[in-house]
């Protein structure tokens, strides 16, 4: 099974919507969480349930990116977004060094037995003590978590080689803004999931993950998000650009063929991978298309791999000097900018589905230099 087919199974199995795996930085948060508020604009979730979903969200990213500035196993480190029945999911993940697992699960276990008004009290207490301000407030955020969500934290520690361990949080809440917690007598809570999900996007060297339909809004903040991971990771500004162009070209490539968010919803998600790899970038999209719709676009794709460099700048100049001002189609000219700019062919893949759907997948690798 290749692996986009993969990584979308496990998503849509676990009701994963959205997964980044790299350093969490203060700059990089503030696109992560537009990017859940993006998503549920057009959802039933309530203003209380925003509030506190966001609430949890920034205080988990804040506790990530303490981690960060210390641990150079920062890269390892998780978001994920996820559907629940009538809410979100919220979990992340960072490494940690074993030793500091049994004072961590402990103020955790403490803090699960506390009741709101309990919280509320000890959340006081650590603010006004001195060991807060000598200390800089250890375990005040996840106090302030518990406070504002109005519920307990769920936590795994799944165990990793060298002495390490990874840490994962989260948190549920339905669109009433009530938080959902794992009770006794329920199936705990454990990791295992998301430290699975880990370790297959670094053994294929992904760093982000979406599942679900995209809209225009969904879109512009994946190209926000990454082009601030391509301005940390000190990327140059030409192959930024060049990046950002083609993932633009990509996910209008998306739009132009989605039959609608409720065929989606039945036959198939449209999934965003991108992966980062010996100086190369290898953008990929999957999207339900209509079986009436392939063989035209089979043809395009055949056309433009068979093209070389000079071939396409002609296709290219040929192809915009044919527009019509009064059509919003832009005809092959997204297809003929992607492989121009990435210097490379066009991989894709076509799986029927029924009658009326069939799974089309899109790959474009964009090389440090163009051949």
């Amino acid at each position: 099974m290749d692996l986009t087919r993969r990584i979308r199974d496990k998503m849509m199995k676990e009701r994963l919507m959205f997964v980044y795996r790299g350093v969490v930085t203060n700059e990089n948060s503030v696109a992560l969480l537009v990017l859940l508020e993006k998503e549920m604009e057009n959802s039933e979730f309530g203003f209380l349930g925003r509030k506190r979903l966001f609430m949890f969200v920034l205080e988990s990213l804040q506790n990530v990116t303490r981690h960060s500035t210390k641990n150079k196993h920062a890269g390892m480190s998780m978001v994920v977004y996820s559907k629940a029945d009538n809410g979100y999911t919220v979990t992340t993940g960072n490494v940690l060094q074993t030793t500091a697992v049994e004072e961590l699960k402990s103020r955790l276990k403490e803090i699960n037995c506390l009741e709101p008004e309990e919280i509320r009290s000890v959340y006081r207490k650590m603010l006004s003590s001195a060991e807060f301000s000598n200390k800089g407030g250890a375990g005040l955020g996840l106090i302030e978590m518990a406070k504002k969500t109005g519920n307990k934290l769920d936590y795994d520690f799944v165990p990793l080689k060298d002495d390490l361990s990874y840490f994962i949080l989260s948190k549920t809440i339905d669109s009433g803004g009530v938080g959902l917690h794992f009770k006794r007598d329920e199936q705990s809570f454990h990791g295992k999931a998301v430290s699975q999900l880990e370790r297959i996007m670094a053994d294929n060297n992904v760093y982000l993950l979406w599942l679900g339909h995209i809209s225009p809004d969904v879109g512009k903040e994946v190209l926000s998000f990454n082009e601030t991971k391509l301005s940390e990771e000190d990327i140059n500004s030409m192959m930024r650009k060049r990046v950002f162009s083609i993932l633009v070209e990509i996910l209008e490539n998306v739009l132009k063929y989605s039959p609608g968010k409720e065929a989606e919803e039945k036959y198939g998600m449209p999934v965003i991978m991108i992966r980062m790899f010996d100086k190369a970038f290898y953008l990929t999209t999957g999207n339900l298309i209509l079986n009436s719709d392939v063989g035209a676009l089979r043809q395009k794709l055949d056309l433009i791999n068979n093209y070389d460099k000079t071939e396409l700048k002609d296709l290219f100049i040929k192809s915009l000097s044919s527009q019509d001002l009064k059509s919003d189609s832009t005809g092959n000219m997204g297809l003929i900018d992607m492989a121009r700019k990435s210097g490379s062919k066009l991989e894709y893949k076509f799986e029927e589905l029924n009658d009326p759907y069939s799974y089309y997948t899109l790959t474009v690798k964009v090389d440090q230099k163009i051949n």
